[in-house]
């Protein structure tokens, strides 16, 4: 979670939510859906961001399974009155970096830079994560 404090981002919080790839869907999709509302419940943001999906044509199941993950977060969000922002990889990279093609280990380092972090906490999808909040605080008109 981010926080617009005095005009700058501040990080509050990080971490991921995670189920068992050995569980059904329906109770995957269950345990993203309980942590979100944990998340979206203890910090109460006005707005969300997420990543658009992209589907590459030689993996098809990894964006349905995605766009399944996406359509329980966007349900707790909007039961909350949270508004969702879908921003597409290109524009997250865009207003992070500057440059719509970055690597992912530029903008990892832009996330630093911008959150003042000495590392990156966690995975490096918590860090992409960080990313689309960021182009979410940026989209809104919010300086940071």
């Amino acid at each position: 979670m981010l926080c617009i404090d005095r005009g700058c981002a501040r990080l509050l919080e990080a971490g991921t939510i995670r189920s068992k790839a050995s569980d059904p869907l329906p109770r995957r999709l269950a345990e993203l859906g309980e942590g979100l509302a944990s998340v979206l419940d203890t910090f109460s943001p006005s707005v969300m961001g997420l990543e658009e999906v992209f589907s590459h044509y030689a993996h098809p199941a990894a964006a349905i399974a995605m766009a399944h993950a996406r359509g329980v977060y966007c349900y707790e969000a909007a039961r909350r009155s949270v508004k969702v922002l879908s921003i597409p990889a290109s524009v997250i990279k865009k207003l992070v970096t500057g440059n719509g093609r970055a690597s992912k280990e530029q903008v990892a380092g832009m996330v630093k830079h911008l959150l003042d972090l000495e590392e990156l906490p966690g995975p490096a999808d918590l860090g992409d994560a960080l990313a689309v909040a960021l182009a979410a605080v940026h989209s809104c008109g919010w300086p940071g």
